[in-house]
């Protein structure tokens, strides 16, 4: 990427922008805390109703929410990792921990969807005796316990992976009792037992769809590829076009962590503008148009005369 520049004499600078980032971890670790209560509480209640009651759905909802309070547990660890400074060998701190965090609760959604799918494919073609009555109780019971947890988990920070994650586990929960007491309405009324498998396929197509968003986000940020809405030709286009930039190249935009996008790059500028000048000028255009804060800038002059060497004896060549 490059435009015209003047023709001056030249040498070289070196820039890194400094950063910093509003965090509402204490916010969060609240808002997370009160949904874990809300979740274990009402687990141990589902695990006796759908043994006593043989309901897949059932029991498939409370191993789901299992993994939800180990998801929001581990959400709750990843915030204190990564609310630790940068020291030592980590010269970014931990703040990945809540990308792990995010990767491990998409990977128990994938499985816990799977092995579910599979279980509710047999029930269609073997289907247990499920009590109508008890599976549609519970069911609207969790509807309105998941709903506490899910409005909690709203008003937190969802750029967060490492929350959004704790957030999709929540809200496929709330997904899945809807499908088990309609299928429990359904037994109640018609005696069709296969509604439990059915509405256990449902749950496992939601968790099948949240476990893929997950996977997927956090997958491009632990392969470093660029923030979602961040173009790098854009970007490039953008900076390229500030003034007195001559050329950008080894340009690199990727994601730390959910929220704190980073950029690096090597600049050249005319060979009489300030250097020094220029990086804090595409430091503040990249923070103010594309709201990326932490910024390495190599600038240099671009040389536009030819190069002087000066030859054994002294003689310039």
């Amino acid at each position: 990427m490059s435009h015209e520049g003047h023709d001056h004499s030249g040498h070289d600078h070196g820039g890194h922008a400094g950063h910093s980032h509003g965090v509402s971890a204490d916010a969060d670790r609240g808002k997370l805390t009160i949904a874990l209560a809300l979740i274990v509480g009402f687990m141990a209640v589902e695990v006796v109703v759908g043994i006593a009651t043989h309901s897949l759905a059932l029991l498939s909802d409370a191993a789901h929410m299992l993994t939800d309070a180990a998801a929001i547990g581990l959400a709750l660890l990843a915030i204190g990792l990564a609310r630790r400074p940068a020291e030592g060998n980590f010269t970014f701190g931990l703040k990945r921990a809540e990308i792990l965090s995010a990767q491990f609760n998409g990977a128990t959604l994938l499985v816990l969807g799977v092995l579910i799918a599979i279980e509710g494919v047999r029930r269609l073609f073997d289907p247990p005796e499920v009590p109508g009555a008890a599976l549609l109780i519970v069911a609207l019971v969790g509807v309105v316990v998941n709903l506490a947890a899910t409005w909690t988990l709203s008003k937190a920070n969802r750029q967060s992976l490492n929350v959004e994650g704790a957030f999709q586990h929540i809200l496929t929960d709330l997904a899945a009792f809807v499908a088990t007491a309609i299928a429990g309405a359904v037994i109640l009324i018609t005696g069709f037992t296969r509604a439990d498998g059915i509405a256990a396929l449902i749950i496992a197509a939601i968790m099948l769809r949240a476990a893929y968003g997950l996977l997927r986000d956090s997958g491009r940020i632990l392969l470093e590829g660029a923030p979602p809405g961040l173009d790098p030709e854009e970007v490039g286009a953008a900076m390229v076009a500030a003034p007195g930039v001559v050329q950008v190249h080894d340009l690199h935009l990727w994601e730390v962590s959910s929220g704190f996008p980073s950029l690096a790059a090597h600049v050249l500028v005319g060979e009489g503008d300030d250097c020094h000048g220029r990086r804090r000028e595409l430091a503040t255009m990249l923070d103010e148009r594309f709201g990326i804060d932490h910024v390495t800038l190599q600038m240099d002059h671009a040389q536009t005369r030819p190069l002087q060497v000066a030859s054994p004896c002294g003689v310039s060549a």
